[in-house]
């Protein structure tokens, strides 16, 4: 190992002894479920074809693929950037990209029949958040049409 010779020598061995863990696993499936659940920030996959593991692993932050993929290629060359989700969050988030930074925008249309199927249960929703004027703006355009 290269700790030895490391300037930061001490900061990686409490991180080690804190947090660190070896896992032995009998198949590489197995490996692959684990480390989808645990859900790392990071997850380096060497093995001897590991573009078989593409779409197996989909909670993790950055995953690197095969020997020459080193999670330092992703942090500072390749393009993938290093906002990363930690802890596990992984299972919930994704890394930052340029879709954080493209402004969207919903849109939602209803005919009337439509409406007229679901206003009930959209002013039940409303109620029982306490927003009752916006149970009313479904059931007033109906009530203006005589529907309800």
């Amino acid at each position: 190992m290269q700790i030895g010779a490391l300037e930061r020598r001490d900061i990686i061995e409490k991180s080690l002894t804190d947090y660190g863990a070896v896992v032995v696993f009998d198949t590489l499936p197995a490996a692959l479920a684990f480390a989808d659940e645990l859900a790392p920030e990071h997850l380096e996959i060497c093995v001897k074809e590991p573009m078989n593991s593409l779409g197996v692993v989909n909670n993790a932050g950055s995953v690197f693929l095969g020997d020459y993929s080193p999670e330092s290629l992703g942090d500072y060359y390749a393009g993938p950037n290093h906002v990363l989700p930690t802890g596990g969050t992984a299972r919930f988030f994704s890394p930052l990209s340029v879709d954080d930074f493209i402004k969207k925008s919903s849109f939602t249309y209803y005919t009337k029949d439509a409406l007229l199927k679901e206003a009930e249960k959209i002013n039940t929703f409303a109620q029982r958040e306490g927003l009752t004027a916006h149970g009313k703006s479904a059931m007033i355009r109906l009530e203006k049409e005589g529907k309800k």
